[in-house]
């Protein structure tokens, strides 16, 4: 027993109870149109005119081009080209830092279907044909440019009447019409109807929803329909000129098709994929519906990269009508240059999206910016993350990147995943660039490619090195000379190494990558982020009206990890889901989770060998580890059986020596095994050191244990592990208590091999748990806790072993918290009997449970009992382990209290002396066990009203603790808490209420409202309020108390039970005797059923109703209830107790006043 703190008094019975101890385009040079903006229905070219540059050229265009755009139906010139969002066409903001040399016009003419003001256009295709001609070849009469090629961008409608325009200037006897045909060099088509469309449909149906007086351009209408003569006479003569134009060695007008993957919501496909291509010409799918497919934001869009890798590919071979090359810079332009080789196994991604960050960082390291002169040794960069993160992506989209802005450089592709890969990458090399040697079957093939890539007349390259996850692959294996890798050459050193390549590596090993790039910077991948997550899920399930929020938080549950949400997306498509179905099967359990992560699916951008769902792609990496590092591997294996955060290094120790299979040496091999985890990112530093790890690693980890059938012994060296882990002294260790809870929750919920030395580990780590949730208040947690750690002692220790007992002692220690006096007097009382038995009648664990028996018979009245016991056992140690030994001093303390609570203050004054002396002899005045005793003494001399010298007591054990331990220690707290009742007896009511104010602030904030010592705290400070009758302010403070403890403890526990009554005070204070009655009934009927009439918190309700009957008037009744009071007090309490004396004197005066005798 240590100090306590609970002040009980008839009249007001208070319970302060006792303190526990234990807390983030290119330049864009934008003019004003030369030509204003002008109203539908008129014909107008719109100019975005860019100065030419020098220092734009970087080996390009010496003529300028011009590319006109052309928009579809009821599209507008600048509108149809501008994203939601934007407030500026992307033909303006994003493709003159691409093409600097291009001028840029849009033609706008009127193709509504239907006009709002009820008056419309009624020019066929022919006529928009026609006016497209004219305006421009009358500009560039003009302007005097009609020398420059002309590229044509033309969407939907507008694809058609370019061709039927480019038919007419072939057909025209006009020198300036003639000249836009002699000079188109390419036609871009957007989903153009070639073969007709749904467009025919969707026009109609808009036209049907206007209403009568609206009229219709059934002209244009007409032509889009699959029968449609004039669509057919178009297409018919649109192929006989180009054909005429290839036998007559015209210039070739290149064309590619882009169509639409996605429907538009509500109509589906409007120009299908067959009506949007042209047989023998180049097809792209654009990741959007028919409208979304030509509105780009930003310059790393997949559809305008795709749009925009195609006009750079054509400026690089255009020629001027008269025949001259201007592809190049005659400066630099070498006829005999080695030809480019563009060496990539994979189509471009159109579904990529964000990651822009990254590419500018590459474009920086790897030094494509940067003029050629200032390159004066290799770049190379490698990126680096886990299994999914998308480097390989990002790599690829850097890839066509460079392609299309440098397409002299060349790019050659690595797949490094093994040596035998690396050999097969650098083979079709070999053969694909006709290297001689290349079909000499006794050629070194990587010593050739090696060579041939370092001649300097090999021009600039880039090779991409992917999935270079296994160091040992490139520089044998450092720790194990004898290892099968080292009997193979290193193919590290056949990685060419000049100034004119640079290198770019992907890989999941931080190891491998700080090597292959010689301790230059990595580039590390993290996560998307929601914003990123979002645009990739909506690009790849093509719904733009997906709702953000159910985006957000499929994104949050696959951590933002880019393979997850590509196969999520996959899943969503393949089975007709909507988001919300999906993450109900994801959240439905681990195991769906786990299942979804495993489904194999189709991407762009992996080996065909290369597994496609991120379950299976880790699985690799956990191979990988586990051959590098065995120790890894199993620490990567124990770790998923914990909660994925803050894993702290004490659990790893632990771990280590548990694991009998394992010799591994010093921390310095631990460190090691960890660097390997952290470098293929399945495990990250935290703050304190501790470690963290993925979700998604963690469960996939788990699956992988289980398909190994390792799961059951990992769980139970993790059972191990964290029950030798876990503090049992919760005073001192309170917040690694607590930071150690998600990972004793996480294994208590697993299964291992059901083991003896499992069991008793888990028996030990529930037998600590419960112990601080008992010391934390939480005294339902702690009893099952418990009860399971006793169940399990019984059956595999044995009833009488001293582990089964303790968990027995423990468990009664929590009915006696939960005021349930007979079940903890019960247990205690078998505890004992075997204690005796087993142990002896004088060992010190006996003598232990008879001092704690005692306590629980005090506390239901039986004082007689209590002392009894108590001075049995201290009589045996004070013969035992004598009269100074710290469980001495303890039952001395003990006794004391006993007599305390019968009013023997003066006995209890002695002992308390007797214990503080000893213990400032032997332990010093400031030790903690001194202070407590301090702190008791003080409490009795309070009780004998002698509050100057108790208050001089507890000022110096405050001060000690302050300085000792700090303001916010538990310890410190209870000293403040019984000052200020010292303080409140004195009538300093103000000084109390501060105290009191400053204790409930820390226990709030460190405990929480709702901590038993919190609750505690309420009481006491409403108790002072109320003696300042503020009793509207102490009256809802006990209202807050009391409902909480009915919530948390239920309506009979002895501490709801002092909340209904110091209630009924405050009512009582007020006159409001109604209330005061009905609650001091309800509390007197529950302590005389669950404590009986005789104990003293009973009489404490009795004495408590008879005040409150005779100030109702009930003056007979309280009489007799008062006469019963002192009757009991007498016989319980003794008739010299002061409690008892004081009722003889209340009855004698109500007798008085009332004339009875």
């Amino acid at each position: 027993m240590t100090n306590g703190t609970n002040i009980s008094r008839y009249g007001r019975a208070a319970n302060p109870g006792a303190m526990l101890q234990r807390l983030r385009l290119l330049p864009v040079h934008r003019l004003s149109p030369s030509v204003s903006s002008a109203s539908i229905g008129q014909q107008r070219i719109l100019l975005s005119a860019y100065p030419l540059r020098s220092d734009q050229y970087r080996g390009w265009l010496i003529v300028p081009l011009s590319i006109v755009f052309v928009h579809g139906l009821s599209g507008h010139r600048e509108r149809t080209w501008t994203a939601s969002g934007e407030s500026e066409p992307w033909p303006k903001t994003l493709l003159p830092s691409k093409l600097p040399n291009a001028r840029i016009l849009t033609f706008g003419y009127n193709a509504y279907v239907t006009s709002w003001q009820g008056v419309v256009s009624q020019d066929r295709l022919g006529s928009h044909a026609g006016n497209l001609l004219n305006s421009l070849a009358s500009y560039r009469e003009d302007d005097k440019t009609n020398d420059r090629p002309i590229i044509f961008v033309c969407h939907s409608l507008g694809g058609l009447v370019c061709e039927d325009a480019l038919i007419r200037s072939n057909e025209r006897p006009e020198a300036q019409l003639r000249n836009i045909i002699h000079c188109t060099r390419g036609i871009i088509f957007l989903g153009t109807p070639h073969h007709g469309s749904g467009l025919a449909t969707w026009a109609e149906r808009m036209s049907l929803s206007i209403n009568v007086i609206k009229q219709t351009n059934s002209r244009i209408v007409e032509v889009l329909k699959r029968d449609s003569e004039v669509l057919a006479r178009i297409q018919d003569s649109f192929h006989a000129m180009l054909l005429t134009r290839n036998r007559t060695k015209g210039h070739a007008i290149e064309i590619t098709c882009f169509y639409e993957q996605l429907p538009l919501p509500r109509i589906g496909f409007v120009v299908p994929q067959d009506s949007a291509t042209l047989p023998g010409y180049n097809q792209i799918g654009i990741h959007g519906n028919h409208k979304q497919m030509i509105k780009f934001s930003e310059a790393h869009d997949p559809g305008f990269m795709a749009i925009c890798g195609e006009l750079k590919r054509w400026v690089g071979s255009l020629a001027t009508p008269d025949g001259r090359d201007i592809s190049r810079n005659p400066e630099t332009h070498d006829p005999k240059a080695t030809s480019r080789h563009f060496l990539v196994p994979y189509t471009y991604n159109s579904d990529f999206v964000g990651r822009s960050g990254i590419l500018e960082q590459l474009k920086c390291q790897l030094g494509h910016e940067q003029p050629e002169s200032q390159r004066k040794s290799q770049a190379r960069v490698s990126l680096h993350g886990l299994g999914g993160i998308g480097k390989t992506q990002i790599a690829l989209a850097y890839a066509y990147w460079l392609q299309d802005e440098h397409p002299e450089v060349s790019v050659f592709w690595v797949h490094a995943s093994n040596a035998e890969r690396f050999r097969q990458a650098f083979a079709y090399i070999a053969q694909e660039c006709q290297i001689p040697g290349y079909d000499d079957p006794k050629t070194d093939m990587l010593q050739l490619v090696k060579t041939w890539l370092e001649r300097r007349d090999r021009g600039n390259w880039l090779m991409i090195i992917d999935n270079a996850d296994d160091a040992q692959v490139f520089f044998g294996q450092s720790t194990e000379p004898a290892n099968v890798a080292t009997n193979q050459p290193q193919i590290g050193r056949y990685i060419p190494e000049c100034a004119h390549g640079s290198l770019l590596i992907t890989t999941r090993n931080l190891m491998a990558a700080s090597r292959l790039t010689k301790g230059n910077p990595v580039i590390g991948v993290g996560n998307m982020n929601e914003s990123e997550s979002a645009r990739m899920l909506r690009t790849r399930l093509g719904r733009t009206d997906s709702s953000s929020t159910e985006l957000s938080i499929l994104s949050s549950r696959l951590e933002y990890l880019p393979l997850a949400l590509a196969q999520a997306a996959a899943f969503i498509q393949e089975n007709v889901l909507e988001i919300k179905d999906y993450l109900q099967i994801l959240d439905h359990s681990d195991q769906n989770l786990v299942d979804l992560l495993s489904e194999e699916f189709e991407t762009t951008g992996r080996e065909t060998e290369a597994p496609r769902a991120v379950a299976e792609t880790w699985a690799l990496s956990f191979q990988q580890i586990e051959q590098q590092n065995p120790l890894a591997g199993k620490l990567l294996s124990f770790m998923c059986l914990l909660d994925r955060q803050d894993i702290p290094m004490e659990f790893l120790f632990h771990y280590t020596q548990k694991d009998h299979d394992g010799n591994f040496g010093s921390n310095v091999t631990l460190t090691k095994a960890l660097g390997v985890l952290k470098a293929f990112s399945f495990v990250a530093e935290g703050k304190d050191e501790h470690l963290n790890m993925h979700r998604l690693v963690q469960l996939v980890t788990r699956k992988w244990l289980t398909k190994k059938n390792t799961v059951s012994q990992f769980t139970e060296l993790a059972i191990l592990a964290v029950s030798a882990a876990y503090p049992e002294s919760y005073y001192t260790n309170h917040a690694l208590s607590v930071a150690y809870l998600p990972h004793v929750r996480s294994v208590l919920k697993l299964k291992g091999t059901d083991s003896r030395d499992e069991n008793i580990a888990k028996a030990t780590l529930l037998y600590k748990v419960a112990g601080f949730s008992l010391w934390d208040g939480r005294w339902g947690e702690a009893e099952e806790l418990f009860a399971q750690a006793l169940t399990t002692r019984r059956q595999l220790l044995g009833e009488e072993h001293p582990d089964t007992l303790a968990s027995m002692g423990r468990l009664a220690l929590t009915f006696k918290e939960q005021g349930r006096w007979k079940e903890a007097e019960e247990l205690h009382l078998r505890e004992l009997e075997i204690s005796k038995r087993v142990l002896g009648e004088q060992n010190l664990e006996t003598l232990k449970t008879m001092v704690n028996l005692g306590f629980i018979l005090g506390r239901q009245g039986k004082f007689r009992e209590a002392e009894e016991l108590q001075s049995q056992a201290l009589g045996i140690q004070k013969r035992v382990v004598g009269k100074e030994h710290p469980a001495t001093l303890n039952s001395m303390n003990d006794l004391a209290l006993t007599f305390k609570d019968q009013g023997r203050w003066g006995e209890a004054e002695q002992i308390h002396l007797q214990v503080l002396e000893i213990r400032k002899r032997l332990l010093g005045k400031e030790h903690p066990d001194t202070l407590t005793s301090m702190n008791n003494l003080a409490l009795t001399l309070q009780d004998q009203g002698r509050w100057g010298e108790a208050e001089e007591l507890q000022l110096q054990v405050l001060e000690i603790r302050k300085r000792l331990l700090g303001k916010e220690h538990p310890d410190t707290l209870t000293s403040m808490n019984n000052l200020a009742l010292t303080l409140q007896d004195q009538g300093r009511w103000g000084e109390a209420e501060e105290l009191q104010l400053q204790v409930l602030e820390i226990k709030k904030r460190l405990l929480g409202k709702e901590h038993p010592s919190t609750l505690t705290s309420m009481n006491n400070l409403a108790l002072t309020l109320q003696d300042q009758g503020r009793w509207g302010e102490a009256e809802e403070l006990q209202l807050q108390v009391l409902e909480i403890r009915k919530r948390l403890f239920g309506k009979e526990h002895p501490d709801t039970l002092n909340s209904m009554n110091n209630l009924a005070s405050t009512f009582w204070d007020q006159g409001r005797w109604g209330k005061a009655e009905e609650l001091e009934l309800q509390v007197l009927e529950i302590r005389k059923r669950l404590l009986g009439k005789e104990h003293p918190d009973t009489l404490g309700s009795m004495n408590n109703l008879a005040y409150t009957w005779k100030s109702m008037g009930k003056s007979e009744e309280a009489l007799d209830l008062m006469l019963d009071c002192v009757h009991l007090s007498k016989q319980i309490l003794g008739p010299d107790h002061p409690d008892t004396t004081s009722s003889c004197h209340v009855v004698d005066e109500w007798r008085s006043e009332t004339g009875l005798s």
